[in-house]
């Protein structure tokens, strides 16, 4: 296959292209500072078309991840930067695409399961599962992630011309030994043994392992009756209490030690993140993809994190 990656020089993108790559196809990353890599890297801006929509014809895949990470504080600035960020590229995807005289078969637009509600008392999949926004009892700024999330799918139907399918990706934590991933941040605590509850631990951490990731964008590409929003995660959510208890077992820690809401408040501030990327109830649930057919290697935690912290990555940075 060929396949177009547009922002896939981040941990996910490049995953994904990693494997492709490995498979024999043609991989073709889109990147605003291209730099030396295994597969071909063009240029682009990330918001207006440019000769760089040329890649894009006749794909056989386009998987668009660009965006503004997320992990920072959400001043008035990257505010703007993230929902910008995330708008105006999928509107530039959606008008090259458009513009193509073989239009790609298939595109993967980068969304997230944050889009839902933050919630203890049932999973959310796409079909029951509550768009959040509007919940009692949280942060107003939590809202913000909500509207990110909306518009940035808004975005992408808006700009979908007939003739190309459109998946969107509502992505748990993509749980990758690679540097700069969420699990070795997560390691990486574990072993200065902090790994214990935070704010109690009944928050849920919805989670896919790299190679379920990797092979459920196999699947997506591989069946064209699955269109709209697909959630890709991890069947077993699992409270944060148990998810870091089944890291720690797992890397060989025996002690977490908790963290109160006001800590978890002045850690983040310090490290220039936000607390909602660990107090929100992410329950989703993969409705769609169990639906179809696809099966998970790693379905429960415990395995995942085994295999995992067995990786040789994990292993050179306990050193």
């Amino acid at each position: 296959m060929r396949i177009v990656i547009p922002g896939g020089t981040g941990q996910v993108g490049t995953l994904l292209a990693r494997a492709f790559h490995a498979d024999g196809h043609e991989v073709v990353v889109l990147s605003r500072r291209p730099a030396p890599a295994p597969w071909r890297i063009a240029k682009w801006d990330a918001r207006t078309v440019g000769p760089w929509a040329a890649e894009l014809e006749g794909a056989d895949a386009v998987i668009n991840l660009a965006g503004r990470n997320v992990n920072c504080r959400y001043s008035p600035q990257n505010r703007r930067d993230i929902m910008s960020s995330r708008v105006e590229s999928a509107s530039a995807v959606g008008q090259a695409i458009a513009r193509c005289d073989h239009l790609p078969s298939v595109w993967l637009q980068a969304s997230t399961a944050t889009i839902y509600a933050h919630r203890f008392d049932a999973p959310n999949d796409e079909a029951s599962g509550v768009i959040g926004g509007a919940e009692r009892d949280v942060p107003a700024s939590w809202r913000f992630s909500i509207e990110v999330a909306t518009a940035w799918e808004h975005a992408a139907r808006e700009a979908v011309p007939a003739g190309t399918r459109l998946v969107l990706l509502r992505s748990a934590m993509v749980m990758s030994p690679d540097a700069g991933g969420i699990f070795a941040t997560l390691l990486r605590l574990v072993r200065f043994g902090l790994g214990g509850p935070v704010a109690g631990g009944r928050q849920y951490v919805s989670w896919i392992h790299e190679r379920d990731f990797v092979r459920s964008i196999y699947w997506l590409i591989a069946h064209p009756e699955l269109s709209g929003a697909v959630n890709i995660a991890s069947p077993h959510p699992v409270p944060y209490r148990d998810f870091m208890r089944t890291l720690r077992r797992a890397a060989g820690v025996p002690i977490g030690l908790p963290a109160t809401r006001w800590m978890l408040a002045l850690g983040t501030w310090a490290l220039r993140t936000e607390s909602e990327l660990v107090l929100k109830s992410r329950r989703v649930i993969p409705g769609r993809l169990l639906a179809s057919g696809f099966t998970f290697d790693y379905s429960e935690w415990q395995a995942a994190a085994e295999s995992l912290v067995q990786r040789p990555e994990s292993r050179v940075r306990a050193v």
